[in-house]
């Protein structure tokens, strides 16, 4: 066989595919049985380079044009209740695949004990849905990017503030700390809650009826399409950056679910090249 045109026959296709499609055909490529976690990487950093292919020589608001346009594109959105199957899936703790992970007290609990009581968890808005108004309807009321498992009253403490450093420390979450108007997570997760809420500022710019996203520089953000602290969030991003948990979480979501990246997951440099 001619590799060489081998080669350059799959270019071809692969050049002509969606970009949505581009890491599903890399998929198509055969990988040996005996591949070492190492080349297994590698093609999935590769898969995922063809998935920002639109993004590449991009810097601020270009780029952030760029992403918003290839996680938009063929994303699948789920209903409300559907979501407490992808979480038990994206949050599963890989020491106890019975468990998931809540996010801000890192407890490891029974996927079945999901409900509204006290102890147990529930669904959480990372982006809290009345900054914008746009509830638990279909789209970014369910966009499980940035939805996460968490424990039920600590959930209520934290409400709908916008994210912040500073306040008392959470009785019930150690490490968390919260004040009148503003959230401080547990260090483990800075940098997660930041690229949820970038993620979601990329995401939702005002089309399909959905609100347009924004993140701003202040707290006490009320009803307003708005979610911050931006310089607070963008710290935290760069302090705590992705872990295997939430590299995990993204391809879960990509592979089960909306088949949809958060870029500051793969590339997480470009917080500083959209948010100057």
């Amino acid at each position: 066989m001619d590799v060489t045109r081998s080669t350059g026959r799959r270019r071809a296709l692969l050049a002509a595919l969606p970009v949505t499609a581009l890491v599903a055909a890399a998929a198509l490529v055969p990988v040996a049985a005996n591949a070492t976690t190492e080349q297994a990487g590698s093609a999935r950093t590769t898969a995922a380079d063809e998935y920002y292919q639109d993004a590449e020589g991009k810097t601020g608001e270009e780029l952030k044009t760029a992403l918003h346009t290839i996680i938009s594109t063929g994303a699948t959105a789920i209903s409300y209740d559907q979501v407490w199957d992808a979480l038990k899936e994206t949050d599963q703790d890989p020491d106890n695949t019975g468990n998931v992970i809540l996010l801000y007290t890192g407890r490891s609990q029974s996927k079945d004990s999901n409900g509204g009581d006290p102890d147990q968890w529930n669904r959480e808005h990372v982006w809290a849905k009345s900054h914008g108004d746009f509830g638990t309807a279909t789209g970014p009321g369910t966009d499980v990017h940035h939805l996460r498992p968490t424990d039920v009253s600590v959930n209520s403490t934290r409400g709908s503030k916008d994210f912040d450093a500073g306040g008392s420390e959470v009785e019930e979450a150690p490490g968390n700390f919260t004040d009148d108007d503003s959230y401080e997570p547990r260090d483990a997760v800075k940098g997660d809650v930041a690229r949820m809420i970038l993620y979601m500022d990329v995401r939702y710019e005002g089309e399909d009826s959905f609100p347009d996203l924004e993140a701003n520089d202040a707290v006490n953000n009320g009803s307003q399409p708005l979610h911050g602290r931006l310089s607070v969030l963008k710290q935290w991003s760069e302090q705590d950056p992705p872990d295997a948990f939430e590299k995990n979480r993204n391809q879960v979501i990509f592979d089960k679910f909306q088949h949809n990246r958060n870029p500051f997951i793969d590339h997480p440099e470009w917080v500083g090249e959209i948010y100057k």
